[in-house]
């Protein structure tokens, strides 16, 4: 099933875009749905189902997990507080949460190096999902951790001590960030203790409604409130038929990662983030001042303070990507702020291994970057 929405913008190709997206669908994903800024145009639309069992049509307009996008909404309000004078970017993170973060390391991880991922300390995911440690080369490797926790509330506090038990990706500062969610929790813990208020408040307060967002917010509970798809986790094919993982308690990542949001949102955020009127231009600065980092799946990405670097033949982008159980999702602007793509899919994590480990080629990665091209570039090369 296919639903579209029809758009007059004269710098985007309403059929080619949409064809697109028509494309993900066909490839294997359930739905995806999307929204395209060029120049104050705007084109929204959707491919496939939010049900695969009711046959539910996705819609341009749901609300849709967001996973680590939340992180430029985290780097930002810490951004706020920096400009308040509370709170230096190269300030030890000991020296105001010398508990959570004691001895030698809170002396040495600075702020700066939480929100670049320098700071080595390592993820917690595997420590927290223990099923999942040893995939894919361990034989006894399951998903069942995963849904051990659908309704476990973490602490933060509990998850910052799996990462900082564990052993350091390398010393703090390094030439090279390696991405962990722990420092995010980290930075959600400091947003607390300086403003007095849940991180999660700060941030309504501070970056969601001073960016006029209307749909996106931090969970009260395991649901998604409002019009959304079912969210179907794959596992690199332990779960097979992906499972929906729609109802589940994100306290597990928090300020990292557990926002839902709107693909008109993200898109708004964005462009309020890059037009100056959440931070300053010259905490803006900061965040675009990249370095090589790893993600959480061995590609390298260049990373700000809470922002990707993305080259294209049409130029640079900035944003952020993101997933959680059963959702990914990415939304894109160019530097000069003209072009804008956000888009949201009910499946992820598709690729098999192969023996040896590696991810094996699906038809969805190529139908995915060829509507990425199409956002982003209107046709041309692939982007990177």
């Amino acid at each position: 099933m296919t639903v579209r929405t029809v758009s007059t913008s004269a710098g985007l190709d309403p059929a080619a875009l949409q064809s697109a997206l028509d494309a993900v669908h066909h490839a294997g994903v359930p739905g995806v749905f999307a929204e395209v800024r060029d120049d104050g145009r705007t084109w929204r639309g959707a491919s496939g189902v939010a049900d695969v069992d009711t046959g539910r049509p996705v819609t341009a307009d749901m609300r849709h997990r967001v996973g680590s996008i939340t992180k430029t909404f985290t780097a930002a309000a810490v951004m706020q507080q920096v400009e308040q004078g509370r709170i230096g970017l190269d300030t030890p993170i000991g020296e105001h949460l010398p508990e959570l973060v004691p001895g030698e390391r809170g002396e040495r991880i600075t702020v700066r190096m939480l929100l670049d991922n320098t700071s080595g300390i390592p993820d917690y995911l595997t420590y927290a999902f223990p099923s999942l440690r040893g995939f894919p080369t361990r034989p006894d490797v399951s998903t069942q951790s995963i849904d051990d926790n659908r309704f476990r509330t973490w602490r933060p506090a509990e998850l910052i001590e799996l990462g900082l038990s564990a052993p350091p990706t390398g010393e703090p500062g390094g030439p090279v960030g390696v991405y962990s969610n722990v420092n995010w929790l980290i930075l959600g813990e400091l947003l607390e203790h300086l403003t007095g208020m849940p991180a999660e408040e700060c941030i309504t307060r501070n970056v969601i409604e001073r960016a006029g967002l209307r749909h996106t917010g931090f969970p009260k509970g395991t649901r998604v409130e409002g019009p959304h798809s079912l969210l179907y986790e794959a596992f690199y094919g332990l779960i097979d038929p992906p499972r929906d993982y729609s109802v589940y308690d994100m306290s597990w990542v928090g300020v990292a990662a557990g926002l839902v949001s709107t693909t008109e949102d993200l898109n708004r955020f964005y462009a309020e983030l890059f037009a100056g009127r959440i931070v300053g231009p010259e905490s803006l600065a900061e965040m675009q001042r990249t370095i090589p980092a790893t993600a959480l799946d061995g590609s390298p990405i260049q990373y700000g303070l809470g922002l990707h670097k993305v080259e294209t033949p049409r130029g640079t982008f900035w944003g952020h990507d993101g997933t959680v159980w059963g959702a990914g999702a990415i939304s894109l602007t160019s530097a000069d702020g003209r072009r804008q793509m956000s888009v949201a899919i009910n499946l992820i994590r598709w690729n098999r291994p192969d023996a040896s480990g590696r991810p094996q080629p699906h038809p969805i990665d190529g139908a995915v970057r060829a509507l990425y091209q199409e956002a982003l570039c209107g046709g041309a090369a692939t982007a990177s």
